[in-house]
């Protein structure tokens, strides 16, 4: 079992030779405390200025030394590592000295203990000298992917972590930037093929400047947990815009209808409340159809990643033989509020039908129709579904007969 501890570093000569030595002197206990059995360490020049190389030079006879000539990223120095090594287990730290390289032994063991595929560090504990505006940027982060996934992981951008190589295909592609952890984080954690556990870790200050942007890459972290959740789960997100939209407009309801039970009269100020009440009503619609449909689509498209997830209510809604019940009777009561009406002005030329009953026609009509198109969607999606099914059972014989071939006799 071997383990590489990459070490992206941007101008971090303050520090270089502090984590180098540290890295060094903690390969014997690690190798003492974990299943691994080998240690191989390599530094990532991101287009560091200052005196980094310079200084990771002295220990090139231990470790490996990648130079970028010109600033790539943080996720870009640790997949460069990452990719020419042929270690089982891939970890990383940050070369600014806030973690201790001895800590890739509990990392490593709980890994193969618990059959995980990342396992990180976990800096908000009592030990973390972590600052305050971090902590809090840290719990936000957490508590999005919290109500997106089934599980809860706290450093979602912890800079210490232990990934199985076996495990890349599955959580790649990730970005380049500082935004390289988070990314990761989420897509571990919504994808039901991964597994992420943490391990709580001591945090100390760091040494030099801070690369991290607060506000900027705060944006770019919020962004990637974003992607991976419309990725894996957006019915999701969908799903929780559309409820928004449907309480919005309810609220914006309930006083004309307390009027209408009261008086059995609409009130003419409350054109406004039932015009917008109805684009919200007719918006939650889409909505709820759309988070349906995208869920869908990936578990078509990610079957493998995503592999038994399904969901019960809205699939016995649009697939249920009675559901055409449902735009069926939105089209009939949105008729027969206007129909008196419509009859009116076909004998007479001329209604005086009040607006409201058009405005409320105009949302049940509305709703029958979107329920309607997402039904016959979903009919093309289920055919889909199918023929790729079809070609994935015809091709996983070829596959396994391909691979049965390449094994030398």
């Amino acid at each position: 079992m071997k383990l590489l501890i990459a070490i992206p570093a941007l101008n971090e000569e303050d520090s270089i030779e502090s984590i180098i030595q540290r890295s060094l002197e903690a390969r014997d206990y690690i190798r003492r405390y974990s299943p691994v059995e080998e240690v191989e360490i390599t530094v990532v020049s991101d287009g560091s200025t200052d005196r980094t190389v310079e200084l990771a030079s002295r220990y090139t006879d231990r470790i490996k030394l990648i130079v970028f000539p010109e600033n790539r990223g943080y996720g870009a120095a640790i997949k460069e590592a990452w990719r020419q090594s042929d270690a089982d287990l891939l970890g990383f730290l940050d070369a600014d000295g806030t973690c201790d390289p001895k800590f890739f032994a509990p990392l490593c063991e709980r890994a193969l203990e618990d059959g995980a595929d990342v396992v990180l560090g976990c800096r908000l504990n009592r030990n973390s000298q972590m600052p305050r505006i971090r902590r809090v940027g840290n719990l936000i982060f957490a508590t999005i992917l919290s109500i997106f996934s089934s599980s809860r992981v706290r450093d979602t951008a912890s800079g210490m972590r232990v990934v199985r190589k076996s495990s890349l295909d599955r959580l790649f592609p990730l970005p380049d930037g500082l935004h390289f952890t988070p990314a990761m984080s989420a897509r571990a954690m919504l994808s039901d093929t991964i597994r992420i556990v943490e391990i709580d870790m001591p945090y100390h200050e760091r040494a030099g400047e801070s690369k991290l942007r607060v506000a900027k890459d705060g944006l770019r972290f919020l962004k990637v947990i974003l992607q991976a959740a419309f990725l894996y789960r957006p019915a999701r997100p969908l799903g929780m815009m559309a409820a928004v939209m449907f309480l919005a407009a309810a609220g914006l309801m309930i006083s004309p209808i307390l009027y209408y039970l009261e008086t059995r009269t609409v009130a003419e100020w409350m054109i406004y409340r039932f015009l917008v009440s109805d684009l919200f009503g007719i918006t939650a619609c889409l909505l709820f159809a759309a988070s349906y449909l995208t869920d869908r689509m990936v578990s078509i498209a990610l079957t493998g990643e995503i592999a038994g997830r399904e969901r019960k209510l809205t699939n016995r809604l649009f697939r249920s033989r009675w559901f055409w019940a449902w735009p069926a009777g939105l089209a009939v009561i949105g008729g027969l509020l206007v129909m008196a009406s419509v009859l009116r002005w076909l004998s007479t030329g001329a209604t005086y039908e009040h607006w409201s009953r058009y405005v409320v026609m105009t949302f049940c009509f509305s709703a029958a129709v979107v329920l309607s198109v997402t039904r016959g969607i979903e009919y093309v999606l289920s055919l889909v579904a199918e023929r790729v099914k079809y070609l994935h059972d015809q091709q996983t014989p070829e596959r396994a007969g391909l691979a049965a071939r390449r094994v030398p006799v």
